[in-house]
């Protein structure tokens, strides 16, 4: 039996801002854009009473929440915190599957520490955490990372859920189905006009019924259902794509004024790529735009090597497909591991 920890550090660019400046402790705050164009990131659970939550447009969180302070955030500080969280993980295994900055699974399975028990070596994760860092993370003890997941969510914040295989069962039968990885709106509507709310009431179908209400995905539903997961830890992580992205205060009213903002982020993606590994090659340059209207498209062409001719040249293909003002422009390239240096520009 696999001992799986998840480790989600709370609210942690908040977090981290509360630790650096203590006067915002107790207020509600957010990172994010600021102004009429700008999107919360994140916020504390102060902010989240008012109803705040991340991707919510930062005019409706003042709407909610007229005290709100909205700080930009530090990119590079957050990276630096979350590398020294990392380290911490790896004093009790090597096999760790990090998820995004703020959040990891470590398998434990074979760990020697507390002769072995993947509840105390969370406890201590947490603990070292709060006393290195200055901020607290809840983590989930389970026999998979589905599992895992669930529990770590379970006790926030600051907490710690602990599910042995032997509650397995019990567990999984009285959880909401929407907690399922890959339910969304549509699954979810689904299976409530079904009559499934919970995974105990999922069981009742076998693989084929779920096949002809819900095709490919019957497998995930079936086994999650029954608290069943054997994804392995992807301990490598090589990146598939990197881009930069921007949303503009005003709408670009026309192709030229969009086309004039492409130098900035073509040198912005440069010094990106220059950051990398040398272990990848650029397999083809991709655009992102978002018109007025919140409509987006992305358009790619491959076997050519991103310059600022193909970008601008991208940028005039996508945009005859909106022809509106646009609202953001992002600009990226797909990478491929490789063992030789990274093919640039």
């Amino acid at each position: 039996m696999r001992k799986i920890i998840h480790c989600d550090a709370d609210y942690f660019y908040v977090a981290v801002e509360e630790r650096d400046d203590p006067s915002l402790c107790g207020r509600p705050v957010a990172v994010g854009g600021n102004g009429n164009r700008g999107v919360i990131a994140t916020c504390n659970y102060t902010a989240r009473a008012y109803g705040v939550h991340s991707a919510m447009p930062a005019s409706v969180a003042h709407r909610l929440c007229p005290d709100l302070v909205v700080l930009p955030g530090n990119m590079a500080k957050y990276r630096d915190i979350s590398v020294q969280m990392r380290a911490i993980f790896s004093r009790f295994t090597p096999i760790i599957e990090p998820l995004s900055l703020d959040e990891a699974y470590l398998d434990v399975t074979e760990s020697p520490f507390y002769n072995g028990s993947a509840t105390f070596m969370a406890e201590a994760i947490r603990q070292q955490v709060a006393r290195e860092l200055g901020i607290t993370v809840s983590a989930g003890v389970a026999p998979n990372k589905f599992l895992a997941k669930v529990a770590s969510d379970w006790m926030k914040p600051d907490g710690l859920f602990v599910l042995p295989p032997a509650r397995v069962d019990e567990f999984v039968a009285a959880l909401s189905v929407a907690r399922i990885p890959g339910v969304g709106e549509v699954a979810l509507n689904r299976l409530r006009g079904l009559g499934i709310e919970t995974c105990g009431q999922l069981q009742a179908y076998s693989k084929a019924d779920l096949y002809q209400h819900f095709g490919a995905m019957a497998e995930r539903l079936f086994d999650f259902s029954r608290g069943i997961d054997g994804r392995p830890l992807k301990i490598d992580s090589a990146r598939k794509s990197l881009s930069v992205e921007h949303t503009y205060v005003f709408d670009l009213p026309d192709r030229q004024t969009a086309r004039a903002r492409l130098p900035e982020l073509y040198e912005k993606l440069r010094h990106r790529l220059q950051d990398l590994e040398s272990r990848y090659r650029i397999m083809s340059p991709f655009i992102k735009l978002k018109f007025c209207d919140f409509s987006a498209t992305t358009l790619e062409r491959g076997s050519l090597l991103p310059s600022l001719a193909v970008f601008a040249s991208l940028l005039d293909m996508a945009y005859q497909r909106g022809q509106k003002p646009v609202r953001l422009i992002g600009i990226g390239v797909n990478l491929e591991e490789q063992g030789g240096q990274l093919a640039m520009f």
